[in-house]
């Protein structure tokens, strides 16, 4: 069984998965409409995954004996100055949410419930790999600077851009 504690702190972070599937969906719209078909595409599947994370939390809870809730949500920013202020508002995201998965980690100690605990371990190795995909792709548009030919090539191969970090279990 879930405290009440737990589960309005899971509760709270389905809502903000829930948001940040719907600023990928925003900012993929954006790409989209600018030309920029590869970053959109990457959006896209971002998107998706945010939602697989969400549904991910919803399940637990219910497996658990509590009761998921499903909010209205933020309408997020849909306009940017530049693909790089996306990227950027983007990485500020990732950080807010590693930060309120880190708070979930502590509410979970504090309330002893160590099954959520071991289960919230998945989200911070995937909050570890969010913002180093983030940074890199920030490093990446800081190196293109203004070049429109490396603009072009940063769209064509971000779709592929894969990023391995401390984090993630090579074991397999």
């Amino acid at each position: 069984m879930l405290s009440k504690t737990i589960e309005s702190a899971l509760n709270n972070q389905i809502k903000i998965e829930a948001e940040s599937s719907q600023i990928y969906l925003a900012m993929a719209c954006w790409a989209e409409v600018k030309g920029l078909e590869g970053v959109a595409n990457f959006m896209y599947a971002q998107s998706d995954e945010e939602r697989e994370h969400m549904l991910k939390l919803v399940k637990f809870v219910n497996e658990r004996g509590g009761h998921a809730k499903i909010s209205q949500l933020k309408e997020p920013n849909a306009t940017f100055n530049s693909f790089k202020e996306m990227f950027q508002k983007l990485l500020e995201h990732e950080i807010f949410v590693s930060e309120s998965i880190n708070e979930l980690v502590h509410i979970s100690l504090n309330e002893k419930d160590y099954a959520t605990h071991n289960f919230l371990q998945w989200y911070v190795a995937e909050q570890i790999e969010e913002e180093a995909v983030a940074r890199t792709i920030l490093d990446k548009i800081n190196l293109i600077g203004d070049d429109k030919g490396g603009l072009y090539l940063f769209d064509r191969d971000i779709e592929n851009l894969t990023v391995t970090t401390a984090a993630a279990d090579t074991t397999e």
